[in-house]
């Protein structure tokens, strides 16, 4: 094996994430990241419990969390005010054992992220420009670096996914925005904590509660505006005028993007692959692009670590299907904020009360729920959280502690009998769960005879 296993382009939240995860799976990783410092600016807002649990697994929460905000959810406003969607988020703990929905400033999540990087010693180099990928039966080469694998989280423009080939597929959204960042100078209590999508034909526009006193505006340019995606500062103070004026904070950003929804046809090529914004683009209205590229991450972490081609196989087959349900419901809440196809998303033209939003929770590509989707989470009697006891590796979840696993044992399964997995266990007629690396259901068991196959699927791996 070459001097590294694994070469991560990129040092954003997903490259970042995915050479941790690597780096617990025993792997050795490099990062090469083309810029020389961090980005000091917020981009992406909100990650869930998902994420979140992904970032406990790399023993991180607690470095994360202060620069956290629990979310209530998002309401869609008509132009007379009227309430014509809710998605409030519940505020108590759920069933992942995280909060289904936070507010988090970027800069301080990529800051955890690097400290950690460097804690556990993992190679990051910066200032590093790749503009070539080669490789061969042995391994790839980036930069005068090399490895036996190479993934791609260097974002939407990524040389990565040129060298793999096949482009993106088109979903059929791309709308400019004006993206604003303001810092409060006093408090404006009024604007609320809610996000708000303004659902008005003239100009549609959102709103979201950032961390601390920041407060993002996202609002529709029309075609005659920053023509050249130059943005005025006295534009967009303009256009945010409905809500904030130059007395209420400063403009910490105020750029113009062209909001996409893509997905690659490509997600590998032998030795090279891509995550994140390189694999996948999303409008943002449902808040989900740095949640996938971290879910990407997380599929893939451990696939690499076994390195076994059939298994890295399924990394764009569970993934790719996975990314665009979200997506194609992205670009429908943005039909309903730009008015242009309300019905499809309210399921009515004109609701005569507000349409309860439901979260959609689809299974990885190649499953049927509820296999492919993330166990829950639970305290468990000794009041440790089960992933705390699993770590990185597969899990057996039994409703009884005599029933015969011991060669699921010697295969690396942590066994877990706990009282609080009987209602899980119960709701599924399953006497045991089979759970991979990555927190994922993978079988269900309702008797012993079944149970056996579980050795199989973590040999061979579907």
């Amino acid at each position: 094996m070459s001097k590294d296993d694994v070469l991560v382009l990129g040092l954003g939240p997903v490259g970042a994430t995915l050479a941790l995860l690597l780096a617990a799976h025993g792997v050795r990783v490099r990062v090469l990241e083309r810029e020389a410092a961090r980005y000091p600016l917020p981009r992406a807002l909100h990650f869930d419990d998902e994420v979140m649990r992904v970032f406990q697994s790399l023993g991180l929460a607690d470095a994360i969390l202060p620069a956290t905000r629990i979310s209530p959810g998002m309401k869609f406003v008509a132009p007379d005010g009227r309430l014509l969607m809710d998605w409030s988020r519940p505020q108590a703990l759920g069933p992942l054992g995280w909060h289904v929905s936070y507010r988090f400033h970027q800069p301080a999540l990529e800051d955890a992220l690097r400290e950690a990087l460097a804690a556990r010693g993992i190679a990051v180099e910066t200032g590093v420009n790749v503009t070539e990928i080669a490789q061969d039966a042995e391994g790839v080469t980036a930069a005068g670096r090399r490895a036996r694998w190479l993934v791609g989280c260097d974002g939407a423009r990524s040389i990565t996914r040129d060298t793999i080939g096949g482009g993106f597929e088109d979903l059929g959204f791309a709308e400019r925005w004006l993206v604003v960042d303001l810092l409060l100078a006093r408090p404006r209590d009024d604007l609320g904590d809610h996000s708000i999508q303004f659902c008005d034909p003239r100009r549609p526009a959102t709103y979201v509660r950032g961390v601390g006193e920041r407060r993002r505006f996202e609002i529709t340019l029309h075609d005659d505006e920053a023509p050249d995606d130059r943005m005025d500062p006295a534009l967009a103070w303009s256009l945010l005028d409905r809500w904030v004026t130059p007395a209420d904070g400063t403009l910490e950003r105020a750029a113009v993007y062209t909001f996409n929804s893509k997905v690659a046809r490509r997600w590998r090529d032998r030795r090279v692959f891509i995550a994140g914004d390189a694999a996948h683009l999303t409008p943002p209205f449902l808040g989900q692009g740095l949640c996938a590229g971290i879910r990407d991450a997380a599929n893939l972490a451990w696939k690499l670590a076994r390195g076994d081609d059939p298994l890295l196989d399924t990394y764009q087959r569970e993934r790719a299907p996975h990314v665009r349900q979200y997506i194609e419901t992205a670009v429908r809440i943005g039909g309903l904020i730009n008015t242009r196809a309300m019905a499809e998303a309210l399921g009515t033209d004109a609701p005569e009360e507000p349409v309860r939003m439901a979260s959609i929770a689809p299974a990885l590509g190649g499953f049927e729920a509820p296999l492919g989707r993330p166990v829950p989470q639970p305290w468990l009697a000794d009041g440790i959280r089960l992933d705390d006891r699993v770590g990185h590796r597969w899990a057996v979840l039994l409703r009884d502690a005599e029933l015969p696993a011991d060669r699921l044992a010697e295969q690396g399964a942590v066994l877990v009998a706990d009282p609080a997995l009987h209602a899980f266990l119960d709701t599924h007629n399953a006497i045991a769960a089979l759970v991979r690396p990555d927190r994922q259901l993978c079988a269900l068991a309702r008797d012993a005879t079944a149970m056996a196959g579980f050795s199989a699927l973590m040999e061979g791996q579907r």
